[in-house]
């Protein structure tokens, strides 16, 4: 079966794994950590290992082979390289997701490598590390595709500056694969003699994480918090209990090229190694510096003469971003001519304290204007990165005074807007493959307020605004927000007591804003609210709800109301990504109830699922197929089966096959959790839910071929 080669380009995750202190000294055991690294292994004093960010994320790595679709008898991890955002918590939530992003042939002979990249973010909202995964797939190659680039590491004509040797345990795998990474390559002998080998091997990532113990202790000790970079080859296997020795070169400060031998051939078993740590001058520059920084970044504030707008754009500013700062000039209903004095005396400020900022005097309800605003940013700075749409006029009366005018006034410079800046401004960050948009709605949009229908409206209507547009920019790195402020400003000055204003500083609001404009910010889609040093998410949730009648004929009014609590319910209520999920949400349990009637028992037993794999069967994809599938499902309700894959035909029959192509072997709810779609086929492989024996690669043709 040829890899596929679609699968480039396409999203994997996000994947999550939440862990704790357990999990960190587990990994550390496992990588040969002991009592002469106790920091690794007490929970008291605990530092994490840099290299337990692969064995975090090894869900990815199953997911990226799985939908590659390689032969999963002759995958072996080929390179792997390790950028570091931030130092890992010992607890916490991974968050992982990525792509992958090349697939190279190395010849028939040799094999294919697939390639793929995914970054990883706690759930204290860091950036933590990007992995770069090479597999190398033995028998895979030979598909005419591009050979990899030569990216060769030059070792110095000299020893090595520092050895570390070290015994593995012969057991050690066993330890290791207890992290997450249990295929059975590792630890199951006859799978290992049908890959090629005398009997289980070392995992790469176990010796990996070794050797990332050594570079540690001698250029860094202690510190594994200052390393940058990790990046080998893995290019040799080991068996368990064989001696290694990792080699260290320290070419400069922060940067050195280390490899592990195995000790008794000298053979190469880890190559190619670099490793870039946080020079004592970096470590220092870093303690003094802000994490949240903005250089090189460019940032439009629209509506920053005064205000909220003001604060964004200073702050901005402050930690480092070029800004153009855009008012009308106009007066607090929109009225007036405009003025240059508002944001010129802005962007002086900025340039006062040392900062990078140009005026802009459009106005954002004309498309004209819009447009002007962002060419301002790209003729003085040459990019365009945030954007704050922030602008925005009051005129407040009930519906029964509010003229045509004082309608289209306000809904022209809050939700056209928003459309007039950011329409071009997305257009720019699309090529760029990065960008921050924060829309500003408010708790009167949210929430409703005396003598504001059109401004309530127009606040509203940006979060849709901000849904449909954080579906867009999902692909090309823009993450789109909104936030609903509570603060003091020129709009609200005569309506709230001086002591209540000076509580409602717009400065309170600014760390939030700032938060979402950074490359620190993860989310896409989220309501907040901020003010007073008080901060919270809004979601809009959808109840359980019920279905009515059976779904033919159309329920009464009265039938409704007999049911309005159960309509009403909130209890278990979820919050739904885009129109698509909701959709679907509905159509679940529209559809739940009639399967149920139909099949209340026998759909969800095994013999039912094999009584109908025949009309599961996908014929047109089973064109030169000719296999047998062993079953063997462990339970009070299981047994043996097997499934013949011939000339396009299905044949299901009880018992056991003399000679079947590939077995089968699982329990039986895990089976029926495969089926249903609640386990994934690799996730139930690399947890060892699913045993496979026989011919590994057919068994992937088992999800194309049957479709329940």
């Amino acid at each position: 079966m040829a890899l596929n080669l679609d699968s480039i380009g396409k999203k994997i995750g996000p994947v999550t794994k939440k862990y704790d202190w357990k999990d960190v000294v587990l990994y550390a055991l496992g990588v040969g950590a002991g009592f002469d690294d106790l920091d690794y292994c007490y929970e008291n004093r605990l530092k994490v290992i840099p290299s337990f960010s692969i064995g975090a994320v090894f869900e990815f790595l199953a997911e990226a082979a799985l939908n590659s679709e390689v032969d999963l008898s002759g995958i072996l991890h080929g390179e792997q390289d390790i950028i570091f955002h931030n130092p890992i918590p010992t607890e916490g939530t991974l968050s992982t997701e990525g792509t992958i992003t090349h697939i190279y042939d190395k010849g028939k002979e040799t094999g294919a490598l697939v390639v793929a990249e995914a970054d990883t973010n706690h759930s204290n909202g860091q950036k933590l590390f990007t992995n770069i995964f090479t597999l190398f797939c033995r028998r895979d190659g030979g598909f005419g595709g591009p050979d990899a680039p030569k990216e060769p590491v030059e070792f110095p004509g000299r020893l090595p500056d520092f050895e570390e040797e070290c015994v593995p345990l012969p057991d050690q795998p066993l330890i290791y694969r207890l992290t997450g990474d249990i295929f059975a390559l590792h630890v199951d002998p006859e799978f290992a003699k049908a890959s090629g080998f005398e009997k289980p091997i070392m995992h790469g990532l176990c010796t990996h994480g070794y050797a990332c113990r050594a570079v540690i202790k001698h250029l860094f000790p202690g510190q594994p918090e200052r390393m940058k970079r990790f990046r080998n080859r893995f290019s040799r296997s080991l068996y368990p209990g064989t001696p290694i020795k990792t080699q260290i070169w320290k070419v400069d400060e922060g940067y050195a090229l280390f490899r592990t031998i195995n000790a008794q051939t000298g053979d190469v078993v880890i190559d190619r190694g670099i490793v870039e740590w946080l020079t004592a001058a970096e470590m220092e520059q870093q303690s003094r510096k802000e994490k949240i920084r903005f250089d090189d970044r460019v940032a439009i504030v629209t509506g920053a003469g005064a205000g909220l707008g003001r604060i964004y754009s200073i702050e901005l500013a402050r930690r480092g971003a070029r800004v153009v700062v855009n008012d009308f000039g106009g007066n607090r209903d929109g009225a007036g001519e405009g003025s240059f004095g508002p944001a010129d005396k802005v962007v002086e400020e900025i340039r006062a304290m040392g900062g990078e900022a140009v005026a802009n005097y459009d106005s954002v309800a004309t498309s004209e204007g819009g447009r002007g605003i962002v060419n301002t940013a790209l003729e003085a700075f040459g990019r365009l990165d945030i954007l704050i749409n922030n602008a925005g006029i009051l005129r407040d009366r009930s519906l029964a005074k509010m003229e045509p005018e004082d309608w289209d006034a306000v809904m022209s410079v809050h939700l056209d807007g928003a459309y007039n800046v950011s329409r071009p401004a997305f257009s720019t960050m699309r090529e760029n493959r990065y960008g921050r948009i924060v829309v500003i709605t408010s708790a009167s949009g949210l929430n409703g307020n005396f003598g504001q229908t059109n401004y309530s409206a127009a606040k509203m209507a940006l979060i849709g605004f901000m849904n449909t547009l954080k579906l867009e920019g999902e692909k090309h790195g823009i993450k789109v927000n909104a936030l609903a402020p509570i603060a003091a400003t020129r709009l609200t000055e005569e309506l709230l007591p001086p002591d209540l204003s000076e509580k409602m500083k717009p400065d309170f609001v600014a760390p939030l804003v700032l938060l979402l404009c950074s490359e620190e910010c993860r989310v896409s889609g989220r309501v907040y609210s901020a003010g007073m040093g008080y901060y919270s998410r809004v979601g809009l949730v959808t109840g359980p709800g019920t279905v009515i009648g059976d779904g033919k004929q159309i329920p009464s009014p009265e039938l409704v109301e007999r049911h309005i609590n159960d309509i009403c319910s909130l209890a278990g209520a979820v919050e739904h990504f885009d129109a698509t999920t909701a959709l679907g949400a509905m159509l679940q349990a529209l559809t739940s109830k009639p399967e149920k009637a139909v099949q209340p028992v026998e759909s969800l037993t095994v013999k039912a699922v094999f009584g109908r794999m025949p009309g599961a069967f996908q014929k047109d994809r089973a064109s030169g197929v000719d296999v047998v599938f062993q079953y063997h499902i462990v339970g009070p309700a299981g047994g043996e089966w097997y499934v013949t894959i011939k000339g396009g035909t299905c044949e299901v029959k009880t018992g056991e096959h003399a000679q079947p192509t590939t077995t089968i072997m699982m329990s039986e709810e895990d089976f029926l959790n495969l089926i249903n779609g609640k386990l994934k086929a690799m996730q139930a492989y690399t947890s060892g839910k699913l045993k496979i024996q026989g011919d590994i690669m057919k068994s992937q043709l088992i999800e194309k071929l049957f479709k329940f």
